[in-house]
């Protein structure tokens, strides 16, 4: 992660101004601390392969792209590496390029590479992606804590009605972007709906709809191998024995085939089997 205080790219001009001669600016090339792509333009050592793309391009990773290298939860897309660049800015032609342009409008006084802040990306999802990646993002931020209370309120003041009825929404706890992403789904039946919740000789489960449905969401990465398909089953049969009916999706159910998953619920809640 490159930081404001070393960022992966940099200017020539932001070089001089940081205190390096161009000697030492050349010494650095020579030594392979720095490259450069372009005259006046300069990566440092380690610089990662999108951000690598970017500087290409002419600018900086931006939307989904600076989403993920934050670390934040974003649903997969396929709509190439998304490249921030400024409102007089040029972008410049490179090879395999399928980058998306976000033209700043911020206004912010920031480097010409540099990442934008989370808050900044948050909203460039909103406006590229949609309100529910807007808001599986939002939660992700949050849960890593990386959203103040002075961000929140800049997005609400810099995005609409919609986006300030999903921040209302939005919790600090989600466990997953898959949790947050059924929750969003979900919301539109009025159903009551619980996550992380503790039961009896079962433990912690994603959610509780109602008093008796629960939804577990399984990520590959913690459920594949027959070892966990064993610790899920006894869970379940557990959770049946307290008399808990249980519903398990996977990531592909939950992103790809959401007609399948909300139909597998909303039967069983149909039926009244998410009652006492």
């Amino acid at each position: 992660m490159c930081t404001a205080a070393s960022p992966a790219v940099v200017t020539f001009r932001e070089l001089r101004g940081s205190g390096l001669s161009r000697s030492k600016i050349a010494a650095a090339v020579r030594d392979g601390v720095l490259s450069s792509p372009r005259r006046g333009v300069y990566e440092r050592l380690g610089v990662c392969d999108e951000v690598k793309a970017a500087t290409a391009h002419g600018g900086w990773i931006a939307c989904v792209s600076a989403a993920r290298h934050h670390g934040l939860w974003v649903t997969d897309h396929d709509d190439g590496l998304h490249v921030g660049l400024r409102a007089h800015g040029r972008a410049y032609a490179h090879d395999d390029c399928s980058c998306v342009v976000h033209w700043s409008d911020d206004g912010a006084k920031r480097s010409a590479f540099g990442v934008p802040s989370i808050r900044a990306v948050v909203r460039q999802v909103l406006r590229c992606q949609g309100l529910e990646s807007f808001f599986v993002v939002l939660e992700s931020a949050l849960r890593l804590r990386k959203l103040s209370s002075a961000d929140l309120v800049w997005l609400r003041q810099h995005t609409n009605a919609a986006a300030r009825d999903a921040i209302g929404f939005a919790r600090r706890d989600a466990d997953s972007g898959l949790e947050s992403l059924l929750r969003w789904r979900l919301r539109p039946h009025g159903l009551s709906v619980r996550t992380q919740q503790a039961i009896t000789s079962v433990g912690r489960v994603d959610f509780v709809i109602g008093e008796r449905l629960i939804v577990e969401v399984d990520g590959a990465d913690n459920h594949d191998g027959e070892s966990h398909r064993h610790k899920d089953l006894v869970r379940d049969a557990n959770a049946a024995a307290w008399g808990y009916v249980t519903l398990r999706f996977d990531y592909a159910m939950v992103v790809h085939d959401w007609d399948t998953v909300e139909l597998a619920i909303l039967g069983l809640v149909d039926r009244g089997l998410h009652r006492a």
